[in-house]
């Protein structure tokens, strides 16, 4: 009988163990039984909470799910305007699981794969149907606000602002008719609760990119010649302005050092002439000391003069006789 009873307390604690099972936090759980969702009264598959839970041993299977939010961002999507125009639109989807029963027989057991395959469908033809009602100008970021000419700064400011803020705006209705076009399907096919939208980056192709690169570059050309050619008349301006500056003060100048010198050269000759007054011998010696100075002084000292001349008077004679 003791021989007996331990291979059952073994089957029996080996059962106990199998019919244990935890459920990780931030997790909800699904019980399988012969194939089919394990439900509670109301038909309604039961959810198993975070922590230790019971299963029948042998016949119950678990499927963890995620319950947290998770994001979907896949890589970006061609889509076409009203104007049969492209434009490539990179968008991420926030959701999380709402009712685990219908996401696990949508799903395929669960399938995560499977369930952003699904909603990404959902979402690319609500957003599909939204940008093929809107022009491109609608939805492609306009002009900038630094794109301005100096003329009417103020004007072009608050026209550029205001068309960049209706465009932000037309962006939001985008973004909230697609959350609340496929939240309530995504809720009643999946199971999942859409929580939030939006549209990361929207870009041009590359065609189309290019073509606008170029219309881009020739405008800021054009505005880059306009103010060159503003720059160099106004340098011409300045340029003239300073001319004239320089030339009025030169002749200001001039005209004071002519009235200076002028008024110099009558002091002088009229301290020559008290000179020579008062003594007009000395005034005479000392003008002839000058020339002898001024002659002598050249590189050459050679004169060719008579030595009796009027100009060796003091030379020949100190008192200046001839």
């Amino acid at each position: 009988m003791r021989k007996l009873m331990i291979p059952v307390l073994v089957v029996a604690l080996v059962l106990m163990l199998m019919s244990l099972f935890v459920i990780p936090e931030g997790e909800r759980g699904i019980v399988i039984r012969f194939g089919r969702v394990l439900k509670d009264n109301n038909e309604i598959a039961r959810i198993y909470e975070p922590g230790l839970h019971f299963k029948m041993p042998l016949f119950d299977r678990v499927n963890t799910l995620d319950a947290r939010i998770q994001t979907m961002d896949g890589r970006a999507d061609r889509f076409v305007t009203s104007e049969k125009k492209d434009v490539i639109i990179d968008s991420y989807v926030k959701w999380r699981i709402e009712d685990f029963g219908q996401y696990y027989l949508a799903t395929g057991g669960g399938n995560a794969a499977t369930a952003q395959t699904l909603l990404s469908r959902k979402v690319t033809d609500v957003l599909r149907s939204e940008i093929g009602s809107r022009e491109i100008k609608q939805i492609v970021s306009g002009p900038r606000n630094n794109d301005i000419l100096p003329d009417d700064e103020a004007e072009v400011t608050t026209e550029a602002a205001k068309e960049a803020l209706e465009i932000d705006g037309e962006r939001d209705i985008i973004m909230k008719n697609v959350l609340n076009g496929t939240r309530k399907d995504a809720m009643e096919d999946l199971g999942i609760h859409i929580v939030d939208f939006r549209m990361k980056k929207i870009n041009l192709p590359e065609s189309i990119s290019k073509s606008i690169y170029d219309r881009m570059r020739a405008e800021r050309e054009s505005v880059a010649r306009q103010f060159r050619s503003q720059g160099r008349e106004q340098a011409e301006v300045i340029r003239a302005q300073a001319e004239l500056e320089v030339a009025t003060i030169l002749a200001e100048a001039d005209k004071t050092a002519r009235v200076t010198r002028g008024g110099a050269d009558a002091q002088a000759a009229k301290i020559y002439a008290d000179a020579y007054n008062k003594d007009p011998e000395f005034f005479s010696f000392i003008r002839s000391l000058r020339a002898y100075e001024k002659s002598f002084s050249e590189k050459s000292d050679i004169l060719v003069l008579d030595p009796n001349s009027e100009f060796f008077q003091y030379m020949n004679d100190a008192k200046g006789a001839q």
